[in-house]
């Protein structure tokens, strides 16, 4: 048996386990995702706010190793498709910042040691805006942005 098949079947039955412990009422989602769940940083409303709220500090070293691929023009701010990758390595989270909407933090991914750190997910942004990527790998936070114009605002506008 080799070790992908390992991996997949342990991760098959722990999400059954899971699973049958929410369905059973003696676990919910809730306590299930708690502990990494940053809430302050989510509900942060500034990019200084939400770095903190996520890793106890806002300054990141600015990196050309991360690449954001994001349209140059949003022509609908309600779905901006946006991929953030990297070939950094021991990389244990990517996160993804709108810098002007009113909650900025839009999405954070913590990933396992053997994960290739690429991830892809839609953003809304109510106005032209940098989307910043924050990689965090060991105990430094790497960040590149790339400016979005919007023209028709997805947060209200």
């Amino acid at each position: 048996m080799n070790t992908k098949r390992r991996t997949f079947l342990k991760g098959t039955l722990a999400g059954s386990a899971v699973a049958v412990a929410v369905g059973a009422g003696l676990l919910n989602p809730r306590q299930a995702l708690a502990a990494t769940w940053p809430k302050s940083a989510f509900d942060s409303k500034d990019v200084a706010g939400a770095l903190q709220g996520l890793f106890n500090t806002d300054l990141t070293i600015p990196s050309a190793d991360i690449d954001i691929r994001a349209p140059d023009i949003a022509e609908n701010g309600a779905v901006v498709p946006v991929t953030i990758s990297t070939k950094m390595k021991g990389v244990s989270s990517v996160s993804l910042i709108v810098e002007k909407n009113p909650n900025p933090l839009a999405a954070v991914f913590n990933l396992a040691s053997n994960t290739l750190p690429d991830v892809s997910t839609r953003v809304k942004m109510g106005k032209t805006s940098n989307v910043i990527a924050i990689v965090k790998v060991g105990d430094k936070t790497y960040s590149a942005r790339k400016e979005v114009k919007v023209t028709i605002g997805g947060c209200g506008g």
